[in-house]
């Protein structure tokens, strides 16, 4: 089995707490596990993604932490008190992170001023 959504950048220990929640919420439950994918899935069209039921994972930070307010599984799998201050700070850094100037703002946009 391979999992490539996991950023590099991420804390690895709050990682495997949400993965290792997740999974065994999955059994559980009796969660119905889809097929395996051969296919390579960054080959595919958005078009064949959606006819075979594929979501995609959240753009960018912004959607991300959406995504997480909205997870009952992720606030079970870190506890009140980490998730709150998870959520915290990657509001703060997504904050930080959108208002930077980038060189290809200043590049595209500044010479119209």
């Amino acid at each position: 089995m391979e999992l490539r959504c996991p950023d590099p950048s991420a804390n690895i220990y709050l990682c495997f707490a949400a993965l290792l929640h997740a999974g065994l919420e999955g059994i559980e439950k009796g969660y119905e596990l889809p097929e395996p994918m051969e296919r390579n899935l960054y080959n595919l069209s958005v078009e064949e993604r959606d006819k075979m039921g594929i979501q995609s994972l959240p753009a960018d930070l912004g959607e991300a932490i959406k995504e997480a307010e909205n997870s009952e599984l992720l606030h079970k799998a870190l506890g009140e008190h980490t998730y709150t201050r998870l959520l915290e700070l990657k509001r703060e850094e997504f904050e930080d992170y959108r208002i930077q100037v980038t060189p290809y703002e200043l590049e595209k946009f500044l010479p119209v001023l």
